[in-house]
């Protein structure tokens, strides 16, 4: 992909969707840890607009994502009218270009520029911690509101592990995997008994973000929730798949530029400050919290393991992945809901 020429993509997905507006400038704005490309477009009027470039998964589900993602943010009530991106829009759909040559097979989607406030510091006070949790149950909520309105997603948490379970049994998935893939078998048959066991059918879905970094979204100074970005990891989902991340926004470590996953974030008592002001705004339920261990072994077998080398630039993949191995799969033992269960008091 190093010799793909992004800009020429770019272009040729903005001429199928307004060629009367010229384009000056092309500016690669991408986080430089993920192989994902986000560009500020510059037109010769002097307006810009932000688009985003993927080639992993399926176009299917990155245009899907994209228009569930359009009704959302049109549909959130206030505070949150405002909090995401919109999506460039032609002939009354979310406008996505995909370009096929080769071996490639990349899609583009334009949205408007975000507006952006501040940023929460890198560790967080406790009157940090409670104001998130509050904004969280919040915005949850409202998610919660909208979802009926939705579009329907085919993605679900089910058919994103028999994928990695069916990649598994092909050749290159053996290679990748080597040594390993009984392990991730066995992970994977873990996930699925334990969803089945303690959500399936019985805790709703709504539309989650799953990746929540500090450098995701930005606060007010009365930290309120103002602007949300960065959809990779979108979906419609548990509640609960959030709560990894929000962990990690926590935690008594802080954000952290060389990063690595461990569940022990979601042990500490930052995070059980966090959950207690969630709780008192929406509630949780006792399955829900048994589920936590089990959203992150997901978040590790697909955003890891089967999606690492999309997600991260190879010498980050090969660390993460080996690390799922020696840290992240034996930490999940460490996880204990009766703790959580009793600071919740359910």
């Amino acid at each position: 992909m190093r010799l793909v020429d992004y800009p020429t993509i770019i272009r040729k997905a903005w001429a199928g969707f307004d060629p009367s507006v010229q384009i000056s400038t092309i500016e690669d704005i991408s986080a430089r840890v993920s192989t994902n490309h986000v560009f500020k477009v510059t037109f010769d009027d002097g307006d810009s607009i932000i688009a985003k470039l993927s080639y992993f998964g399926k176009f299917e589900h990155f245009l899907e994502d994209h228009r569930i993602i359009h009704v959302l943010s049109n549909n959130l009530l206030y505070p949150f009218e405002n909090l995401l991106a919109k999506s460039l829009v032609r002939d009354g759909q979310v406008y996505t270009y995909r370009y096929q040559e080769g071996f490639l097979d990349a899609w583009v989607v334009f949205y408007n520029p975000i507006r952006i406030q501040q940023k929460l510091p890198r560790r967080l006070d406790e009157h940090h911690i409670r104001a998130l949790g509050t904004q969280i149950a919040r915005f949850h909520k409202a998610c919660s509101r909208v979802s009926p309105v939705l579009p329907k997603s085919s993605k679900t948490l089910r058919s994103d592990i028999w994928d990695l379970l069916d990649l598994l049994d092909t050749e290159a998935g053996q290679f990748e995997h080597r040594m390993h893939t009984d392990e991730l078998k066995r992970q994977c048959d873990l996930f699925l008994t334990n969803r089945q066991k303690l959500v399936a059918g019985t805790v709703e879905t709504m539309p989650v973000f799953v990746d929540w970094n500090i450098g995701n979204f930005s606060i007010t100074e009365d930290l309120e929730l103002f602007s949300r970005w960065d959809y990779d990891w979108f979906r419609i989902s548990y509640r609960v798949m959030d709560f990894y991340f929000f962990s990690r926004v926590v935690s008594d470590l802080g954000d952290r530029t060389v990063f690595s996953y461990g569940i022990g974030p979601m042990m500490e008592d930052r995070f059980m400050l966090f959950l207690k002001q969630y709780h008192r705004i929406y509630p949780l339920t006792e399955n829900e919290i048994r589920f936590l261990p089990e959203a992150f072994r997901f978040f590790i077998l697909n955003y890891v393991i089967k999606y690492g080398r999309y997600f991260f630039h190879r010498t980050y993949a090969i660390k993460l992945q080996r690390e799922a191995y020696e840290i992240y799969f034996p930490s999940i033992e460490q996880f204990d809901a009766e703790k959580i269960l009793r600071e919740l008091g359910i």
